[in-house]
């Protein structure tokens, strides 16, 4: 599994650092500049609404998906009319309650028209994950790997032409939204012919079966369930911050309005994304490979460390990096904003990006935790992380904007991850390495420091920043956090 793995996780990451930053930096951030901070506080803060209500799209099918072929191969094709049909009925229930909640919390027309896009851009998306989530359960990763690029280069390449094609067109966020729903169009009819083919059917009978739905919606429902309370600790930030304070037209200066704060919480999350982005793909790949070692009772503790370690450096280095160049990266990001906005968008961005040290660990623990069936002790921990997320948003925001969301969401991440590294530990029961740990606080606080001597060096911020990021990558290795002679030799050897 050790091999699998790092043979897996080595296409992943480069396929994925060869895509998603151009589309991070070059398309996303393009599109934030052209439309402005406050239309695109607007659209972030209706995308983040659509996808707090993601999980009515799925209730947990697709992490129940994913563990039950990847112990059952032989399921796919029984299973794959009925859950296709069982989604499409809970898009259509998605679409209604979303519109519902517009109402209620008093959406306007424009935010409506807009809301319909981003919510059948979700239920493609959601579609999409699906159909993967039966390629890495049969482990095809190599599929996987190359679809998990597929709508990001679609949008690459249209956005593209938007943007600077000399179109006789003036571009909007509406624009960005279409473009999204063409490329997960593609994506989804792709991925679901290449599952089909692999269902090894000759044509789809579409059936509604209700005992069918039933169980499967019983099964995933512990899935759904955690994923709803993720959902919303994770996501709820901008729309309170849209929602809890006043409309750019009705205040002035717009800074502390609600589309503006939202805008700069969404400039700052929008770079935690891209890193998420990368990490994510180690939940996918770990999920079936621990789905299946735990079911043949095979030892985890080897892959755990192997993720883990790897994760951690990156994460550790990428935040402090982000901590002490908030300012340069935020200004070269976006140079047109004001010093004000820079100044709190810094900000934002220093606290946001040290959120990616909690969620790599989740991406981890989480996900053995997950693929063990520990469901009601996760969403026991989830439950709280969304109580305390919601609490200190409504006492923080009025009065410190989005630093105060940004605050929110570290203190939120970081006890949710403690509680499942403590979990992790009491139910496995993995013989404590103090060796390790201390090679990781020492390696922690050696970034730490390199960070500072950094900013002392006589280079241009950008010479000092790689400066520090080779120092950082040499003391991993140094103290045998990364071990790439292990890795080749777990890749050749086995």
């Amino acid at each position: 599994m050790l091999k699998k793995f790092l043979k897996n996780i080595a296409l992943v990451l480069f396929l994925n650092l060869l895509i998603k930053p151009f589309w991070i930096l070059g398309i996303d951030r393009s599109v934030q500049n052209v439309v402005g901070t406050v239309d695109y506080g607007f659209y972030y803060s209706i995308f983040s609404f659509s996808f707090l209500l993601n999980i009515i799209l799925d209730l947990g099918i697709t992490q129940f998906n994913n563990r039950n072929i990847a112990q059952n191969n032989h399921l796919l094709r029984k299973h794959l009319s009925g859950i296709i049909v069982l989604k499409l009925m809970l898009g259509g229930i998605y679409f209604i309650i979303s519109l519902v909640c517009a109402f209620i919390i008093r959406y306007d027309s424009l935010r409506v028209m807009l809301l319909v896009v981003l919510a059948f851009n979700q239920f493609l998306i959601s579609f999409v994950l699906y159909l993967r989530s039966n390629l890495s359960g049969l482990h095809l990763f190599k599929i996987d790997s190359f679809i998990s690029v597929l709508d990001r280069t679609i949008m690459i390449v249209v956005c593209g032409v938007l943007l600077w094609g000399n179109l006789p067109i003036t571009f909007s966020i509406r624009w960005y939204a279409f473009a999204q729903t063409f490329a997960y169009l593609v994506t989804a009819i792709i991925t679901l012919i290449i599952v089909f083919k692999k269902a090894k059917a000759k044509f789809l009978k579409l059936r509604w079966n209700l005992p069918f739905s039933l169980l499967i919606i019983k099964n995933s429902f512990p899935f759904a369930i955690l994923v709803l309370l993720m959902t919303f600790y994770n996501r709820i930030d901008s729309v309170m911050l849209e929602r809890m304070l006043p409309s750019a037209s009705a205040v002035k200066p717009e800074l502390h309005s609600g589309e503006m704060q939202s805008g700069i919480y969404a400039s700052a999350y929008r770079l935690l994304d891209a890193t998420n982005m990368i990490a994510f793909l180690f939940s996918g790949l770990l999920l079936p490979l621990f789905a299946k070692m735990i079911k043949y009772k095979e030892k985890v503790v080897d892959l755990v460390r192997l993720a883990f370690s790897m994760l951690f450096t990156g994460a550790i280095i990428i935040s402090v990096i982000s901590f002490f160049y908030s300012g340069d990266i935020m200004h070269m990001l976006y140079p047109n904003i004001s010093a004000q906005i820079l100044a709190e968008s810094s900000t934002v961005f220093g606290m946001l990006m040290a959120c990616f040290v909690p969620i790599s660990t989740t991406y981890v623990f989480g996900t053995l935790l997950t693929a063990n069936g520990n469901l009601k002790q996760l969403n026991i921990m989830a439950g709280s992380g969304m109580a305390l997320n919601i609490i200190m948003n409504l006492f923080l925001i009025p009065h410190f904007f989005a630093a105060g969301s940004a605050f929110t969401s570290l203190v939120t991440q970081f006890s949710t991850s403690l509680f499942q590294i403590i979990l992790v530990q009491y139910i496995f029961k993995f013989k404590v390495n103090y060796r390790f740990l201390m090679s990781l606080a020492v390696f922690v606080a050696g970034v730490v420091l390199a960070g500072f001597a950094s900013r002392k060096f006589g280079f241009d911020w950008k010479t000092n920043l790689l400066m520090m990021a080779a120092v950082s990558g040499l003391l991993a290795v140094a103290l045998r956090i990364i071990n790439f002679r292990s890795m080749f030799n777990i890749i050749k050897n086995g």
